[in-house]
Order: structure tokens, then C-alpha cells, then sequence
């Protein structure tokens, strides 16, 4: 099998990108809340230790988003019907993203709230 050559591979990652972007409805929605953190961090003059925390809870959330999408897809090609363990599996990629999510939100009340105050 021939490797495929660096532009191919990240030709095919942006192409992921703009995929997820376009057509996953949790996508956008996590986009959104990274454009409003980004206003929101910029607007109140975030110091550049918040600004890491919160580039890296933004990353964090869409990488494990985009993963819960990919694992959803995978497994209802896998199995269309109703199983067990792949409702398991999608719950568990599902809780990842929630998990983050909400540890996101609780960074950025303690970014933003005392300079909203």
C-alpha cells in the first residue's frame, strides 16, 4: 500500500475539518462557543496564562467533539440496529465531550466572571 504524500494527508485533515464544520450540528455549536470565548478573551484583555487555558479547553472540546462524531458514524455503519454495546460506546464518546465541555464552562466562569464583576 502506497503512503500517501504530507499535502495529501493534510489536504484530507482540513477536508475532515470543514466536514465537521459544515454538516455536524454539534460542530457548530461548539464553534460558536470558541468564537464567543475568543471575543469574550479578547475583548476583556485575558492575560496570556488564561488565554493558553482557554485555547486549550477550546481545542480539547472540538478535538474530543469531532472523535464523538467519527465514533458515531463508524458505529452506525457498523451496526444500524440498536445495540447494546455500541449505545455504550457512543454514550461513553458522548460523556467525553460533556465532560470537557462542562470543565470548559467552569474555566471560563473563573476567566471571565471577576472581570465581568
Amino acid at each position: 500500500m502506497k503512503r500517501q504524500s504530507i499535502i495529501s494527508s493534510f489536504k484530507n485533515a482540513f477536508n475532515g475539518l470543514w466536514y465537521f464544520f459544515l454538516h455536524e450540528r454539534n460542530g457548530k455549536v461548539q464553534l460558536s462557543a470558541a468564537v464567543l470565548a475568543t471575543v469574550l478573551g479578547y475583548s476583556l484583555g485575558v492575560s496570556v496564562t488564561e488565554w493558553l487555558m482557554l485555547l486549550l479547553c477550546m481545542a480539547v472540546v472540538l478535538a474530543l467533539e469531532m472523535v464523538n462524531s467519527a465514533i458515531e458514524r463508524i458505529c452506525d455503519l457498523v451496526q444500524e440496529d440498536y445495540h447494546p454495546v455500541i449505545k455504550a460506546v457512543k454514550d461513553m464518546a458522548a460523556g467525553a465531550v460533556l465532560f470537557t465541555a462542562a470543565i470548559s464552562v467552569v474555566a471560563g466562569v473563573v476567566i471571565f466572571l471577576p472581570k465581568l464583576l
